[in-house]
């Protein structure tokens, strides 16, 4: 009896666990923004996504989360009659990769660097022993690749270049060189302070060497499509680029190897910044990304 009233009760704490994160995306609002006549981010809860469309079919970059795929969908149906063909991830974080398996369904080809299909095939154990389970067998990438890739559709050669240890080891830009667009996905944080995944082979160093390669890659009037925040410009990249190093050599010039990080003023070393701290990394989570990696 007692047994069969505990398994009661972990059935029923799994299903309301379930209702709950089901009825989160419930007022989520798919936005659409424009950028050229055939190049859309669209806007929901999680990674910015990106569309690119035409007789080809439809190039997706990114998807969200699983629930949010039929509205996700039916955004893309307001801009294009032909389905989704590939699905490229800028990584393997669920808030970007949690649609593959709904789109694959559908016939789209997940396409991703190396990094995120050995990550999203298995177990991740997360900080303090959390663990995110390996994804649907259909949501890994069928097409991987390791440094980078050219897919050739609707009149571009879409450029897919995979950065080192930056936000994860995995990460990848994707660049429309005719219509100077850029997705950097979580490699660019507009306005905010970055998640660099340091347990999942993310780096600041490399933080900052992928931005840098963004800047080489693109001019003033690039549009970006960040991994969160608004469309951006070169000019906005460079503001974070001066974010990142500012707090970082401040970080690195009150610190020594007997320092602790309670000893640091998280106030003085953000000053300057502190609006940037909305996300959902605040400026004692960034100051402490900044103290694990400094030197």
């Amino acid at each position: 009896m007692i047994l069969r009233t505990s398994i009661l009760v972990i059935f029923f704490t799994l299903l309301i666990g379930n209702l709950v994160y089901s009825q989160r995306f419930d007022d989520v609002v798919i936005k659409t923004n424009k950028i050229t006549e055939n190049i859309y981010m669209l806007e929901g809860a999680g990674g910015n996504i990106g569309i690119f469309t035409g007789d080809d079919g439809v190039l997706m970059i990114d998807g969200q989360f699983s629930d949010l795929s039929e509205k996700i969908k039916s955004a893309i149906n307001e801009i294009s009659d032909h389905p989704v063909k590939y699905l490229v991830n800028t990584h393997w974080h669920g808030d970007h990769t949690g649609g593959n398996a709904n789109f694959a369904k559908n016939g789209a080809t997940i396409i991703a660097q190396h990094e995120v299909r050995k990550r999203l095939s298995v177990d991740q154990v997360r900080p303090f022993g959390r663990t995110t389970p390996a994804a649907d067998t259909l949501a890994w990438p069928t097409l991987s690749f390791g440094e980078d890739l050219e897919i050739h559709m609707n009149g571009e050669s879409v450029q897919l270049m995979h950065v080192h240890n930056a936000h994860t080891d995995g990460d990848s830009f994707v660049y429309f060189p005719n219509a100077n667009v850029l997705h950097m996905g979580d490699c660019f944080f507009k306005d905010r302070f970055p998640f660099i995944d340091l347990n999942m082979g993310g780096s600041v160093a490399g933080a900052i060497d992928a931005i840098e390669a963004a800047m080489m890659i693109i001019n003033e009037d690039t549009t970006i499509i960040p991994g969160h925040g608004s469309l951006a410009n070169k000019e906005d990249l460079r503001r974070y680029l001066a974010m990142i190093t500012t707090v970082r050599d401040r970080v690195n010039n009150v610190s020594n190897e007997d320092t602790k990080i309670e000893d640091l003023d998280i106030d003085s070393l953000i000053e300057g910044y502190e609006d940037w701290g909305g996300g959902f990394i605040n400026g004692e989570k960034w100051i402490g990304v900044l103290f694990k990696e400094r030197g």
